[in-house]
């Protein structure tokens, strides 16, 4: 009998055990390969894209201007992010609310970068037995020649995946000159060694340690769940009692299920739990076992679907997929979709209405109104111009609000493309004009070229009180 402490230091050697994933194939395993090629296309390419003579996405941080092709954003523009994060978590909340983790199973960049990483080790090391073969009993020399060669390709993938991730913030084409002639400047060396020996650890070693025990979504999952959740399952009631039998016996007269006790949906699983237990936070949702289990009974001559995506309540009470898609469509989900549909729209307009002109007005604190010639009052203002189009342009300057109020200083300003352009305005008006302290007024900046293109600021007119 074991005792305590040695069923403890076996429970902890489980813990640590390597998991040595089997590849696998399908139509699942299909969708996985196609969101990675999917992903890492737009990732590695999108930094080398050029748009207007400049890299189409660049988020230029020693400038403070945010390029995304046409579009062209300032830090005033955090409403954006704002609305964007909106949009990201109604869609994690509708996924996962419909189909469990379809983030984690497809998309994730942990699972993106271990299915690379796990792809070169197969080429270089071979399959699940022959990769325990090597690290149990193969020869010294060729373990070293392979485990090197390996490393190697991972640490190449690793670094360039890291040089891609900074060329998002300072341009690429320039990155890489740098690179290359060693004048690489302090952060852009950080970050890169930062992001690739992250991806080389996370993707190479940590694997399903990061997915099981540092990825908060794994633990805060079940809230997200119910029973009408769509989550991949195991059919206990088909597949049990489990063992093994010949092909051309009937299970029935064994006393058995369909499950033929295989262990292939255990050998495929990245993280390394069995599906048969049932549902387990460390599943991330990549279905890998489905696809082994329909080749198990594909060739066994069972139906496939004993293991499925399928909902709680669909395996107790055995439904359709029509009841089945009835109840995941409930009522939690129109409400997701709603909010999402309404936040995605809300954005697609803004920036389709978007003006690509800012202005900011500040009084000058110095003195809030001063006397002048023929006994005007003057206040003055300092108006930064923001010009977000990507030509230079010409902006005209009115006032609003007060009567007869006057421009003492130019009333047509040019701005350079992409650039911003400060300066200080006087404003003029009689001492009748308005009451004595503070009267609203309206500074309107236009495009001489384009009337459509303005923008109407708010301020203040001071008036001194009478003596």
């Amino acid at each position: 009998m074991k005792t305590a402490e040695s069923e403890q230091k076996h429970l902890l050697f489980e813990v640590s055990q390597k998991i040595y994933a089997r590849s696998v194939t399908g139509v699942f395993a299909r969708w996985r390969w196609a969101m990675v090629w999917f992903t890492q296309v737009l990732f590695y390419g999108l930094p080398w894209l050029s748009w207007n003579e400049r890299q189409a996405i660049l988020f230029d941080l020693a400038e403070r201007k945010f390029h995304i092709f046409g579009l062209i954003l300032y830090p005033q523009d955090f409403i954006y992010l704002t609305v964007l994060l909106i949009i990201s978590a109604m869609s994690l909340f509708l996924f996962t609310s419909v189909a469990g983790r379809l983030w984690c199973g497809y998309t994730c960049p942990q699972t993106v970068y271990t299915e690379i990483f796990m792809w070169i080790e197969s080429k270089i090391e071979g399959d699940r037995n022959q990769r325990i073969r090597l690290d149990n009993r193969g020869s010294k020399k060729e373990k070293y020649r392979k485990k090197t060669l390996k490393h190697a390709t991972w640490l190449a993938v690793a670094f360039w995946t890291g040089i891609s991730f900074v060329g998002y913030f300072t341009p690429i084409r320039d990155l890489v000159v740098q690179l290359v002639t060693f004048s690489l400047g302090p952060w852009q060396s950080f970050w890169i060694l930062f992001y690739g020996f992250s991806t080389y650890g996370n993707a190479g070693f940590l694997r399903e340690q990061v997915c099981k025990y540092m990825c908060p979504y794994a633990r805060f999952q079940g809230v997200m769940f119910d029973a009408d959740t769509l989550v991949i399952t195991y059919d206990d009631k088909r597949g049990d009692p489990q063992g093994a039998r010949s092909k051309m016996s009937d299970p029935k007269s064994l006393g058995l299920g369909d499950c033929v006790n295989c262990s292939l949906c255990v050998q495929v699983c990245p993280t390394g739990i069995d599906i048969r237990d049932g549902m387990q936070y460390e599943c991330i949702g990549c279905a890998a076992c489905i696809d082994a289990c329909d080749k198990v009974m594909e060739k066994v001559g069972y139906p496939k679907g004993l293991i499925r995506y399928d909902t709680l309540n669909g395996i107790e009470n055995g439904w359709t997929r029509k009841q089945l898609w009835k109840r995941v469509l409930r009522i939690r989900v129109w409400i997701y979709t709603a909010i999402l549909s309404t936040a995605v729209i809300i954005l697609l307009s803004s920036i389709a209405t978007r003006v690509p002109l800012k202005v900011d007005v500040l009084r000058d604190r110095g003195a809030l109104s001063r006397e002048v010639k023929n006994g005007y009052i003057e206040n003055v203002y300092r108006i930064m111009i923001l010009n977000s189009a990507e030509i230079e342009r010409e902006y005209s300057l009115e006032i609003e609000g007060l009567r007869d109020a006057i421009i003492d200083t130019d009333k047509t300003i040019d701005v350079d493309a992409v650039g911003n352009r400060l300066f200080a305005v006087r404003v003029q008006a009689a001492p009748n004009a308005g009451d004595a302290g503070s009267n609203q007024i309206y500074f309107v900046v236009t495009a001489t070229d384009d009337a459509s293109v303005t923008q109407r600021e708010k301020s203040s007119f001071f008036f001194p009180q009478p003596r």
